[in-house]
This record gives structure tokens, sequence and C-alpha cells, in this order.
């Protein structure tokens, strides 16, 4: 009886998923149908780091703007702005797929404004709609790509 509740459950989760639609970011075990940029471990590294200072660039704007710090909040989003965007290896570049690289650019565009914005509009709350915005970039990456280099690719 166990045995039989375990493969129906995990229909029963299956189905849930689906119906939730494509938000829901259920995943089949095992499966991952994202794009893989296959890179040197070195250019992994990049990516992963610019990823990293996106991240603390959203914590320290979440924390400004909840102090209503609107100086702090667009220094913060100045760090990660286009400037950051010249820090890729051109060799780097041209490996990834344009639709990477102009979402890529796009955030740090997104981010430079929020600055702009930040200084000159002085509204939290027009803020965190952009940072919404742009998050939902970083999201959309996410679930549509993944990086790989020849080490991991024999993992799986």
């Amino acid at each position: 009886m166990k045995t039989q509740l375990i493969p129906l459950l995990f229909l029963l989760g299956s189905h849930a998923a689906l119906a939730a639609g494509p938000d829901a970011h259920a995943y089949a075990p095992g499966h991952d149908a994202r794009v893989v940029l296959p890179l040197t471990p070195e250019e992994r590294a990049i990516i992963l780091d610019e990823m990293r200072q996106f991240l603390d660039a959203v914590q320290k704007m979440t924390a400004a703007l909840a102090r209503q710090d609107m100086p702090a909040a667009a220094k913060a989003s100045r760090a990660v702005g286009q400037h950051m965007g010249h820090a890729v290896p051109p060799s780097l570049r041209a490996k990834l797929p344009m639709e990477f690289r102009q979402l890529g650019n796009s955030v740090h565009r997104d981010f430079d404004q929020m600055a702009l914005d930040a200084e000159t509009l002085g509204d939290v709350s027009y803020s965190l709609t952009q940072l919404s915005a742009t998050l939902q970039k970083c999201v959309s990456c996410h679930a549509t790509y993944q990086i790989r280099t020849p080490a991991l690719n024999t993992q799986r």
C-alpha cells in the first residue's frame, strides 16, 4: 500500500503543478530543460560573481528603502549599473547567447535608472516597483539558463 501511495502522490503533485500554471516553477526530478551555457570554470566564476553582486545590491537597496534612505538606495543600485558590464571579458561575452546578453544589459540599465529615480523622485514605493520588475528579469533568466562547466557536465 505504501509503495502505491508514493507514485500516486507524485502524480497528484505533478497535476497540481500543471494546474498552477507556468509560474509554479515545478520541475520533474532529474530533468532540467533550461538552456545550458557551457562555460569554463573561470567564466562560470565571473558570471556567478556578477550575480552575487546583484544580490548584494538588492539587499542593500531593500534595507535602504526600508529606512527611506534614498541616497543609500541610489548608491547600492548604481554599484551594479552599466559600468559593471564592461568587466566581462569580450571572449566570454561572445560565448553567451544574444538573449542572455540583452537581458543582462537591461538589468544593468534598470539599476542605473533606479539610482537616478531614487535620487530625483525620492519615492520608496516607486523604487520598490522598479526593483520588483528588475527582479522578475532575474527570475526569468534563472528559469531559462543554467551554467555548466565541463566538470559539471560529467555529473549528469
